[in-house]
């Protein structure tokens, strides 16, 4: 049986006659890593504002640890790790210092508390740069040191909201390396983002569209139910007024630039390839190469939102 770390049911927040968070409703089992994918403004900081116990919902239900999201906020705070995508660091302060701050607000102290700010150094590889000043590090390295603040008291669940925002792509890289660690060793990891390489590291992940739940799954099982017929890559010339008449056409389900090509999706028994070339050769469009591939979770991300748009 799976143990869920975070339940909610029907969540609703409003401000005022604005509705930010619609009514959603999803469970995560421990030691997942879940991600809560979504464009700007989609309802996701709410959420997780709401799960961390900094917000009220305006109605629903809700658990995390444990805790009742409406009656027990400050217990979920004292459960939970967060990091914010400003990282909530003091810059004036060294590395170290800035653990020994929130070690103490996380209510450390003493030999433990030294232990823990070791192990956490050594975790996040800062052991070369404890004694340096915050703001004088490079953005990796505080975004490494913000994670080290958020677990030092050893917390059972994760939230990270958009926490690799303005950072390059190798520290990334470097930084979900020891989200999966700790996931290995049971550590619950909720995380919203909006970058499609990252969501890929992710066991489970929920679109979330201006404030609905919009989809749900793996996302091997979110590209197989999205995008069952593939997707087809098509190099053309000039790029834009190709992709402006096949957006007419009755026989396209979706059309996107991605890169210096497009991804064409059509409607179910059409015969893609062809009907593309016909239309290109008819209004003098050079066809460079076309070719089938899997979809990316950008391309599910583009479909599931096209279509709410149209409906």
């Amino acid at each position: 049986m799976p143990t869920f770390v975070v339940e909610v049911e029907d969540l609703l927040k409003k401000f005022d006659s604005f509705v930010a968070v619609d009514h959603i409703h999803f469970q995560v089992e421990r030691g997942e890593i879940f991600g809560f994918l979504g464009p700007n403004g989609s309802g996701k900081s709410t959420t997780i504002r709401m799960l961390c116990g900094l917000l009220l919902p305006t109605s629903g239900r809700g658990k995390v640890a444990g805790f009742d999201l409406m009656n027990e906020p400050e217990k979920i705070k004292q459960a939970i790790g967060y990091m914010s995508q400003k990282f909530s660091l003091y810059d004036d302060l060294t590395v170290i210092e800035n653990l020994h701050f929130f070690g103490g607000i996380y209510g450390l102290s003493g030999p433990s508390q030294r232990e823990r700010e070791g192990k956490v150094i050594e975790m996040i590889g800062l052991q070369d740069l404890q004694d340096r000043i915050t703001r004088t590090l490079a953005v990796g390295w505080k975004q490494r040191l913000g994670l080290g603040c958020a677990i030092l008291h050893e917390p059972s669940i994760l939230f990270l909201d958009e926490p690799t925002s303005g950072v390059d792509p190798i520290s990334r890289r470097n930084f979900w390396s020891l989200i999966q660690q700790m996931g290995e060793k049971g550590v619950t990891t909720f995380v919203t983002t909006h970058y499609m390489d990252e969501a890929e590291y992710c066991g489970r992940l929920a679109l979330i569209y201006q404030g609905r739940i919009i989809a749900l799954g793996t996302p091997s099982e979110l590209k197989l139910k999205t995008l069952s017929q593939g997707v087809l890559e098509v190099e053309c010339d000039p790029l834009v007024p190709a992709l402006d008449l096949l957006k007419k056409e009755p026989w396209i389900s979706e059309s996107a630039v991605f890169g210096d090509g497009l991804h064409v999706i059509g409607k179910e028994g059409v015969d893609l390839e062809r009907e593309i070339n016909v239309l290109f050769q008819k209004h003098g469009i050079l066809l460079k190469r076309m070719g089938w591939i899997r979809p990316s979770l950008e391309d599910v991300f583009v479909s599931l939102i096209e279509k709410e748009e149209k409906e």
